[in-house]
């Protein structure tokens, strides 16, 4: 569950940086992606815990599935009630919503909110980092880029701006494993250099020869006191019928 935000023509506070260079920190966004590329579609369990100051704890459980080849994929809710039998369709660049109480379909925008939850359309993407985000670098031309301890885990830690238009953060600032490229930890910025939000990506679990983040934290910054846990589940990979990513099927599900 990965936020990516705006593309800037001139970032501003913490991302004033000069200059795009290759440098370091490109070599492990294209890491990053090929880990995250999935050799075969898959089929998965999904919860979201999610907590908000004030209004207690909400879990949301839904199925998902993924295509990688045309960047497809289907979520339908079991959980909450109230959400039970809603869903999700994304297939090329169309995006649907669908509402069991009035069987009906709506075309929404990435950005749209999974079930009510912080979670988006966008997070359910697998858009390349690497054509989304470049290096940031100082007056002097260097890049911001170092080799740091995470607790205990030596980390690259690097600073990224946006190169495209439609990110959700045009600043963030990574922290990966030196001996594997594991995305560990994710800090988010406005372009006017806001904290955000705080990602730490706590567990993974291989499959089919890719590292997949099965456990992952998500702390908004900027209202204190909300944060959601996404935890995935019984991962199974596999061709997955061109049906599934259907209309029909959908609404078959929420039956």
């Amino acid at each position: 569950m990965v936020k990516t935000g705006l593309t800037i023509v001139i970032a501003l506070g913490l991302f004033a940086a000069q200059g795009v260079c290759a440098g370091r920190g490109v070599p492990i966004l294209k890491a990053i992606d090929a880990n995250y590329k999935m050799k075969k579609d898959i089929r998965a369990a999904v919860t979201l815990t999610q907590q908000k100051a004030g209004q207690g704890t909400k879990i949301i459980d839904m199925a998902y599935f993924r295509r990688d080849s045309d960047d497809a994929f289907l979520i339908v809710m079991s959980a909450p009630e109230n959400e039970k039998g809603n869903g999700y369709l994304r297939v090329g660049d169309n995006f649907w919503m669908y509402r069991k109480n009035t069987r009906t379909f709506q075309h929404v925008n990435r950005d749209e909110s999974i079930g009510g939850s912080d979670a988006h359309g966008d997070d359910f993407e697998t858009r390349k980092l690497d054509e989304l985000y470049g290096p940031v670098t100082d007056s002097s031309g260097a890049e911001k880029f170092s080799e740091e301890m995470l607790g205990k885990v030596p980390v690259h830690k690097f600073e990224l701006k946006a190169k495209v238009n439609d990110v959700d953060y045009p600043g963030q600032i990574f922290w990966t494993r030196r001996d594997n490229n594991l995305l560990l930890k994710q800090a988010s910025y406005s372009l006017s250099g806001t904290l955000m939000q705080t990602a730490y990506f706590l567990k993974f679990t291989e499959i089919e020869g890719r590292y997949v983040p099965v456990k992952q934290l998500f702390i908004d910054e900027f209202e204190k006191g909300n944060k959601t846990i996404v935890e995935i589940a019984n991962i199974v990979p596999g061709r997955l019928d061109d049906s599934i990513f259907t209309k029909a099927h959908l609404e078959n599900l929420s039956k």
